[in-house]
């Protein structure tokens, strides 16, 4: 039997005759245009999704497919899903944790050292035949302090990279301490932020983290200090970004995410104290493998009537 799959993201080359080959008929809708006007015969037919958190699945999409029973959320994320709607209807919802962590790992050191040492700007310049003129003294990273918001299994890893590659202090801000961690917690993102010489975003997107660093936040950072955003560009007020590295009240910032993206505000465009990235952190050949062999997995574990393996927390 031949099962209906509608995917909200395109899938890397191989991925579509992998699910194939499994049993799934993939249907595709990408746009917003796509998903609101999706054929109403497929539509009737659809068991599962696969999405991310970014894009998720609203209510008014679950009760547009009647035959849905599942939805995965390639990532760790899963803000948009609404998972009220789904539960409702008896959906099951699953995520990825920990699937591309070693990938935006790398990533937010690359982000940390790129804006420290001003590495884009330092390529522009030697392209641009300006070897001389731009060989100026910039800062270095280690042995400064490092805050990290949302000290789960991704902040934890950069923790401990920084830490012992780098000879960092760390500290963190979590809903609540941890018990079994070794590195002093913070009450307030503002204690924090105040405390550190760089401000790593990694917690979770959704309702409870929305602008959680705004003008406040980073007033406390300082103008020494750099914000770092993995996670969802939903957690930085980014008007309050923008005014902020214009009048050089921090140091820089280096985001792999912009709340709206892919549509990138056009002030943050022109800053030469910022660096971005088009929201890749997670992707390499290993996590997009390992992405990619979880919601096959749940997928086929729930279909043959067996608990999946990553469902969402409660």
């Amino acid at each position: 039997m031949t099962i209906a799959l509608l995917s909200h993201i395109d899938l890397d080359a191989g991925y579509p005759d992998r699910f194939e080959a499994a049993g799934y008929s993939l249907h595709f809708a990408t746009t917003p245009a796509q998903r609101a006007n999706l054929d109403p015969h497929i539509a009737q037919t659809i068991r599962a999704i696969i999405t991310i958190g970014t894009l998720g699945v609203s209510a008014a999409e679950i009760a547009a497919l009647p035959a849905l029973e599942i939805i995965c959320a390639q990532g760790v994320g899963f803000e948009h899903i609404d998972l009220a709607a789904a539960k409702q209807r008896g959906i099951q919802v699953t995520h990825g944790p920990g699937t591309n962590s070693s990938s935006v790992v790398d990533h937010t050191l690359a982000l940390m050292l790129a804006i420290t040492r001003r590495i884009p700007q330092f390529d522009a310049a030697v392209r641009a035949g300006e070897w001389k003129k731009t060989r100026w003294n910039v800062d270095g990273m280690s042995g400064k302090r490092l805050g990290i918001i949302g000290l789960g299994n991704i902040g934890a890893q950069i923790a401990r990279r920084a830490a012992g590659g780098f000879d960092m202090e760390v500290g963190y801000h979590n809903r609540r301490p941890q018990d079994d961690s070794p590195y002093h917690y913070f009450h307030s993102v503002t204690e924090l932020a105040d405390w550190a010489d760089y401000l790593v975003v990694a917690t979770p997107g959704g309702a409870n983290t929305t602008r959680l660093v705004n003008a406040q936040v980073l007033k406390a950072l300082g103008e020494n200090g750099y914000l770092i955003n993995i996670s969802r560009g939903s957690v930085v007020d980014s008007d309050a970004l923008i005014a902020s590295l214009q009048r050089r009240e921090i140091a820089g910032a280096a985001l792999d995410v912009v709340d709206g993206e892919p549509k990138v505000p056009p002030a943050m465009l022109a800053l030469d104290n910022l660096v971005l990235t088009p929201h890749v952190a997670g992707r390499s050949p290993e996590s997009v493998e390992n992405m990619m062999t979880l919601v096959l997995s749940n997928l086929d574990a729930h279909f043959s009537g067996k608990p999946v393996m990553t469902p969402v927390p409660e």
